[in-house]
């Protein structure tokens, strides 16, 4: 029966992705190991002109004489031969490691004799390699795990790594043999090739770790875990503006792509006068005008009787201006809240945007006034009948109807540009006086009232811009205000974040650590009572000392590596040399802790006889062996600890929509809490640092209260909050607007001046 061999696009697609992965793996490694060749070249050739070493043998003196000076002059040669060699035998063992996608035809199995040659050769060679495997262990394995990862393997064993340092040697020695024209001196290459010769290895192994990292973990990581999609957040926003953009473009009659600031739509031609002209509508609110014999609009008369076709006019622009003298004047209304209201008029002077189009021909206007009109009717529609804003505040927002609808007129930026100075100020007076009874001493109130009168007395943008910076200055006294009163919860609520956060972070550190690892009793103790205060203590002060959880965690690893059985003399060593500043390291973070106990000094005495049991041991290891029992613990702690990274990584992941609308909560925004106690609509005061802690506060900084991020989320999840809006309501309006299509719908002008009636 045949095997059906087909691989799926998908499959075809999985292996593509990973075989350029291997490729530039493969480029990294070659490309650092030739940046590193140039000074290995200048320590062969010291090491072949030394005759300190040469021995008594003069022909072997002379060998090397003349290929050190051979590779002294011609170390480019050398260099390029090198690197063609290491790339051509990283990307051949590359290939064996993931053959091509087509499975090559069956071939007959053939057995055949290794020559002895070839077998003294492995042997010599493996015995170059050994220190390296053995001084790299960890790093090789480390990297075997990671490829095992990539490939879909459990790991990629010592043997069978493209990047084993005997790939890398083989390289060099092909290489030389290629340089050197003499054969005899073809073997001076082999003792060439031991550490402190040949380029560090691990440099290269590391970069290729790093590689094959999880992005999180390449960036570096954050110091304390915590869920922020924020950044997600604002890309959405930005482009659900954009399509808003471009949908209101189209409204306008624009060509997509043309910025909000030129739009220029130009009048409809010849417009339909009709038998008696244009009439101004009757409805309550809009006062009525006739026109006079000698064109003059006349205000407060009857228009029942018959009045003459008259010229319509050039623009919606004209219209409010013939309109001027029917609005209320600011100063002429009642004032100040002990009046009943700020700025309130009487209810036969209100005038409403929404009923102005119903009262003009259709036809009359063009289609960028048009639009104009509609969508500034249904944002003061949507003011004016939002019970979240006083009373007050929304008679004075009445007054910005015609000031408003003329700078958007004349620049229509007003509805693509949330900076725009008239904009701005709609939004600043809505949110302003959100949940916020007017009060004569608010330095905010009487800035929106005096910021009114300017734009009604004055030409805007300059106006509105003037404005809107008082009414700025006055939110930014009120936010100071508002910051002090809560400053101490805020200062006390961010301590305990911190310390929280510090903890967490000192017990995974630790946990990472110890988890599959054989760490003798007395230090895996240590670590768990005593070096988990001295890593939160270190997570803590990072800020103002940084380095100090970097010094505290080398500290730690340093611990467990010290206790681990030493097989080689070198091993030894370098542990003798490497214990006066583990010890002075490590009481310097205890004293900092305040451990002084008797159980210190005990520690102590074990931790010392500890190491002298392994400095002591014998040695009885063949040095193979030695090498396998380094690789095989390098294994085990590499695959115990990708795995918590891989688990790291996976915790990162935003699987709970929850997430994404926490991070959506940023200071200032409104929310509406719904409880056995009714709704309560509250404003988001301060958000921590880590964002584990929300602090709300009501109208007028009442009803402040905090509540954690575990509870925010569960209340995210039952429905009982909802955020209000995230936009200024110019945007939100206008997103809703072109969303439901319902601008230039007449149906729609009639409702709205239904409900505002």
């Amino acid at each position: 029966m045949a095997v059906n061999t087909a691989q799926t696009p998908a499959v075809r697609k999985a292996a593509a992705a990973q075989q350029a992965t291997l490729d530039e793996l493969a480029t990294i490694a070659s490309g650092r190991a030739a940046d590193a060749l140039m000074d290995m070249v200048g320590r062969m050739t010291a090491v072949l002109l030394d005759m300190t070493t040469a021995g008594a043998d003069p022909q072997e003196a002379a060998r090397r004489i003349r290929s050190g000076n051979l590779l002294k002059d011609n170390a480019y040669a050398f260099v390029h031969l090198a690197s063609t060699a290491i790339e051509l035998a990283l990307r051949k063992e590359l290939a064996l490691l993931a053959p091509a996608l087509k499975p090559a035809a069956s071939a007959p199995l053939t057995l055949s004799l290794v020559p002895l040659e070839e077998m003294d050769d492995q042997l010599a060679f493996a015995a170059v390699s050994r220190p390296f495997d053995i001084q790299q262990s960890e790093r090789l394995a480390s990297l075997g795990v990671r490829l095992g990862v990539l490939l879909g393997r459990e790991l990629v064993r010592a043997g069978h790594n493209p990047f084993r340092p005997e790939v890398f040697l083989r390289a060099l020695q092909e290489a030389w043999r290629e340089f050197e024209p003499d054969g005899a001196s073809h073997a001076l290459i082999l003792p060439l090739l031991r550490p402190g010769v040949v380029f560090d290895l691990g440099a290269i192994l590391d970069a290729l770790n790093d590689k094959l990292k999880p992005a999180r973990l390449r960036d570096g990581g954050e110091r304390f875990a915590k869920t922020d999609d924020s950044a997600a957040a604002r890309a959405a926003r930005a482009r659900r503006d954009a399509a808003v953009s471009k949908q209101l473009r189209q409204l306008f009659g624009t060509a997509e792509g043309a910025p909000g600031a030129d739009i220029d739509v130009p009048l409809i031609p010849n417009l339909p006068q009709g038998s008696g002209g244009w009439r101004p509508s009757a409805a309550a609110g809009f006062p009525a005008a006739a026109q006079a014999p000698d064109g003059q609009a006349v205000t407060g008369q009857s228009a029942s009787a018959p009045v003459p076709a008259a010229a319509i006019p050039a623009s919606l622009i004209d219209v409010l201006e013939k309109l001027g003298g029917a609005m209320p004047a600011a100063g002429a209304a009642r004032s100040g809240p002990q009046a009943g209201g700020a700025a309130s008029a009487a209810p036969h002077e209100v005038f409403y945007l929404p009923r102005l189009k119903q009262s003009l021909p259709a036809g009359s206007l063009s289609q960028g006034d048009a639009t104009t009109l509609d969508l500034l009717s249904r944002i003061f529609e949507t003011v004016l009948l939002d019970d979240a804003i006083p009373q007050e505040t929304r008679e004075l927002i009445a007054f910005l109807q015609v000031p408003v609808l003329k700078a958007a007129l004349k620049d229509r930026s007003f509805f693509f540009e949330e900076a725009h100075p008239a904009r701005r100020m709609l939004d600043l007076l809505s949110q302003a006086g959100w949940g916020q009874a007017a009060s004569p001493d608010d330095p905010v109130w009487r800035a929106m009232r005096r910021g009114v009168d300017k734009v009604r007395g004055e030409a805007p943008p300059e106006a509105f811009a003037a404005a809107v910076a008082e009414l700025e200055a006055g939110l930014a006294e009120r936010e100071q205000v508002e910051a002090a009163a809560i400053a101490g919860p805020i200062a006390q609520a961010t301590r305990q974040e911190q310390q929280l956060a510090a903890t967490r972070s000192a017990r995974k550190a630790v946990a990472l650590r110890l988890a599959g690892e054989q760490v003798v009793a007395l230090v895996g103790t240590f670590l768990e009572q005593r070096w988990t205060p001295v890593l939160t203590l270190a997570y803590t002060i990072e800020d103002s000392k940084p380095g100090a959880v970097d010094n505290a965690t080398r500290a730690m690893d340093d611990l467990i590596w010290s206790v681990k059985p030493k097989a080689t003399q070198e091993q030894r060593k370098q542990l003798i040399s490497r214990l006066p500043a583990l010890l002075t390291t490590l009481n310097k973070w205890l004293d900092a802790t305040g451990w002084q106990d008797a159980e210190r000094l005990q520690f102590f005495a074990g931790l010392a006889e500890c190491h002298a049991a392994i400095v002591r041991a014998p040695i009885e290891l063949l040095p193979l062996r030695q090498l396998e029992l380094a690789v095989e613990a390098a294994q085990q702690d590499a695959l115990r600890r990708i795995a918590q990274e891989q688990a790291a990584a996976e915790d990162e992941a935003p699987a709970d929509p929850t997430g994404a609308a926490l991070a959506t909560l940023e200071r200032g925004m409104r929310v509406e809490f719904s409880g056995a106690s009714g709704v309560r609509k509250l404003r988001l005061a301060w958000v921590s640092p880590l964002r584990t802690l929300f602090i709300f506060s009501g109208a007028n900084r009442q009803e402040a209260f905090s509540l954690p991020a575990e509870r925010l989320a569960e209340a995210f999840r039952s429905g009982s909050i909802r955020v209000l809006a995230l936009d200024g309501v110019v945007g939100r309006v206008l997103g809703e607007a072109v969303g439901q299509g319902a601008v230039n719908d007449p149906g729609q002008d009639a409702a709205v001046t239904t409900r505002l009636a």
